[in-house]
């Protein structure tokens, strides 16, 4: 059977697979990803680049390595482009501060029906999970780079010691230094045990 050609490059039964199995990767940490840029930036927009653009680096530069590989480099790259972001983002207030303010005529008008109410209420349950988790999230926003980093990188995307060290950049006693940090102080906070 004569391998499939995509433009320039022919693919095999193979090469499709591994792309089938980096976009399946890629699907299964997405949204866990986007958390952690998210808590990092505090801003949806520059997290999703963040995240697309830690995405596109692994899948031009590392698809060929090893599917285990796959993870722990995806999370080095994606805490490299949120410190270039921070980075580009201190740089760009420190030449913003320095510029003229606009008079306020210079703004748009606001939408009205983006402002206005919603008359749905909210169900009692709901509110308590949103105080709980807007809580949750400050409180790991508070928390030192490092251990953020750890307690994220082991909870919600539940890497091992191990494979958070890689993805850290730092040795296995590190990270668990870190993450037992993290917890102390989140516990400290909210008042309730944390997993």
């Amino acid at each position: 059977m004569p391998a499939a050609s995509h433009g320039d490059v022919d693919l095999s039964d193979s090469s499709k697979a591994r792309c089938r199995a980096l976009s399946q990767f890629l699907a299964g940490v997405e949204v866990r990803a986007f958390k952690i840029a998210q808590v990092a930036l505090r801003h949806e927009d520059d997290a999703l680049d963040a995240v697309q653009d830690a995405m596109l680096q692994l899948a031009r530069a590392y698809a060929d390595r090893p599917a285990q590989e796959w993870r722990p480099l995806f999370y080095r790259i994606l805490e490299n482009r949120i410190r270039d972001m921070q980075r580009r983002r201190t740089v760009r207030n420190r030449v913003i501060s320095w510029l003229p303010l606009r008079a306020q005529g210079d703004e748009d008008e606001p939408d009205p029906i983006a402002q206005a109410v919603s008359d749905d209420p909210q169900p009692a349950r709901r509110l308590e999970i949103e105080e709980a988790m807007t809580a949750l999230q400050k409180a790991i926003a508070a928390l030192p780079r490092r251990q953020q980093q750890a307690f994220l990188l082991r909870t919600l995307e539940g890497l091992d010691v191990a494979q958070t060290a890689k993805a850290m950049g730092c040795s296995e006693g590190s990270v668990k230094t870190h993450y037992f940090r993290a917890l102390q102080t989140l516990r400290a906070q909210l008042g309730e045990p944390l997993a």
